[in-house]
């Protein structure tokens, strides 16, 4: 047994001292050609010669991303991340009837709602909201884009919200601040938006109109154009999970969509099958 054991060892320090040998062999190989490749020259340049050129230097201007506006840099610049879900697990569950009510994950579990492919919301609601952060020059707050279906319930379970166009990305709730008791000059500065030459031509977008119909669940009658819906929630309505604060706020839908040329509905569908669950 101890011969055995001697043999291995033996066998160890050996193939160590062959390592050894080889790799200091190969470093000599090395040394050799590295000496016999070298060539020794003085470097000779004349007084004159530059190494690097002089090059005149020109301050330009910065170039904006796609996503940055002239004219709102002196708030965020408002895109579709701006949407989305605010529904978190933290949130405490609730029962409604005999029925417990959860939030979900929220945007990190989920994404905003999908159109060809890509996360997706109505590029006029993001559009309206930049134009009023440019003309009021005070900061515009969502308080709710995106709801996907389950925090949609979790946040107003009334049988008015079930068909609610937050889901598929077509409706926005927000106030602006500084002018939190002052919702109509933000609906007067929505509308301005459509007027412009852009519309001269289009007086179905150009043109608002009152809803006089007592179907809603707001006293101020809202106003609308070809385009979008424009409501007025004062401070004792429309309160839900994601506007809880006490005062007015600004609710914008969309009625239809210029690109389609189709008007935009809520269909069960669109809410519960068009966003990714991570």
């Amino acid at each position: 047994m101890k011969i055995r054991k001697l043999n291995i060892w033996f066998s160890i320090v050996s193939f160590v001292f062959c390592i050894s040998c080889t790799g200091g062999h190969k470093e000599t190989e090395c040394q050799k050609i590295r000496v016999a490749n070298r060539v020794e020259k003085n470097i000779q340049r004349k007084n004159t010669d530059r190494l690097i050129s002089s090059v005149s230097v020109e301050q330009t201007q910065k170039v904006a991303y796609p996503w940055q506006k002239i004219g709102v840099e002196k708030y965020p610049y408002i895109t579709k991340e701006f949407f989305r879900c605010k529904g978190d697990k933290e949130h405490s569950s609730y029962l409604k009837g005999e029925e417990r009510l959860f939030d979900c994950n929220g945007s990190s579990r989920h994404s905003l709602p999908l159109k060809n492919g890509r996360e997706f919301v109505y590029p006029i609601l993001i559009q309206l909201l930049n134009h009023l952060q440019a003309i009021l020059d005070a900061p515009v707050v969502i308080t709710c884009g995106h709801r996907c279906p389950q925090h949609n319930r979790f946040s107003d379970f009334s049988e008015y919200n079930r068909t609610s166009k937050h889901m598929i990305g077509g409706e926005v709730d927000f106030y602006v601040k500084g002018f939190e008791k002052e919702p109509h000059k933000v609906v007067d500065a929505l509308m301005s938006f459509y007027q412009n030459q852009d519309f001269d031509k289009k007086p179905k977008y150009r043109n608002f109109n009152r809803y006089e119909k007592n179907d809603l669940n707001v006293v101020t009658a809202p106003w609308y154009n070809q385009e979008v819906f424009i409501k007025v929630y004062q401070a004792k309505e429309g309160r839900d999970f994601d506007n809880n604060h006490s005062y007015p706020y600004v609710s914008v839908q969309v009625r239809y969509d210029p690109q389609t040329q189709k008007r935009v509905t809520y269909t069960w569908q669109q809410a519960f099958y068009s966003y990714l669950r991570y």
